[in-house]
C-alpha cells in the first residue's frame, strides 16, 4: 500500500495537468458563466479539512450567489454534471486533494474523529469515492429528513467514514480505476 501512495501522487499529479490543458478552453468558458450567474468572480473558495488534518482550501466553480442561499438553474446544472468540482484539478496540481479518496469536509468532523476512525486522516482527501456515490443525492436525502443535522451526523457521517476506512484498507490502482469509473457511469447515466 505504501508504494501505491508513492505512485497515486504522480498519476494524479500528471493526469491532473493533462486534463487541465485538456479542459482549459471548458475552464475559461464555465469561469465566464459560473461569474456572470452569481455575479461575482465565479470562483468557491472554502476552508477545508485535508490530509493529516491540516487545512486547506477548495476550489469550485460558484453555484450561488452571495446573496441568495438557492442555487441558480445554470449552478444546477453544473452540479449535477459535477462540473462545479473541475477547478479542483488546481488541488491536485497542489498535492492537496487525490482524484480518489474521502470528499474534504468543513471543520468539525473529519478533524474531531476519534481512535481508529482518525485513520481516515491519513488519506488525501478526493474529488470522489465510494461514499460520495453512494451519497450522490445527500441534499436531498439530508432535506426529507425532519432533522437533517442529526441525521448528517448520527447516520450519514459515520457510514462515510467506514466506507472511506475500507477504501484506506483497500487502496490501489485497480480499486481507484473502478471507483473513477463507477463515478463517470453515476454522473451521465443516471
Amino acid at each position: 500500500m505504501n508504494q501505491y501512495r508513492y505512485w497515486k501522487v504522480i498519476f494524479d499529479c500528471f493526469f491532473a495537468a493533462v486534463l487541465i490543458i485538456l479542459f482549459l478552453p471548458l475552464l475559461i468558458v464555465l469561469f465566464i458563466v459560473a461569474s456572470v450567474d452569481t455575479r461575482s468572480n465565479g470562483i468557491f473558495c472554502q476552508k477545508r479539512i485535508g490530509q493529516y488534518g491540516k487545512l486547506f482550501i477548495i476550489y469550485k466553480f460558484k453555484t450561488i450567489r452571495d446573496k441568495d442561499e438557492y442555487c441558480s438553474k445554470t449552478g444546477s446544472v453544473l452540479r449535477k454534471y459535477k462540473l462545479d468540482e473541475l477547478p479542483q484539478l488546481f488541488n491536485i496540481i497542489k498535492c492537496e486533494m487525490s482524484f480518489v479518496g474521502p470528499r474534504p469536509d468543513i471543520e468539525g468532523y473529519y478533524d474531531k474523529l476519534q481512535g481508529d476512525d482518525r485513520k481516515v486522516l491519513e488519506l488525501k482527501p478526493g474529488i470522489t469515492s465510494e461514499a460520495s456515490i453512494k451519497y450522490s443525492n445527500e441534499e436531498t436525502i439530508l432535506k426529507a429528513q425532519n432533522e437533517p443535522l442529526f441525521y448528517n451526523d448520527e447516520v450519514l457521517f459515520p457510514d462515510k467514514v467506514k466506507m472511506n476506512l475500507v477504501y484506506l484498507e483497500n487502496m490501489s490502482l485497480s480499486n481507484d480505476f473502478k471507483i473513477l469509473t463507477k463515478t463517470i457511469f453515476k454522473i451521465f447515466i443516471k
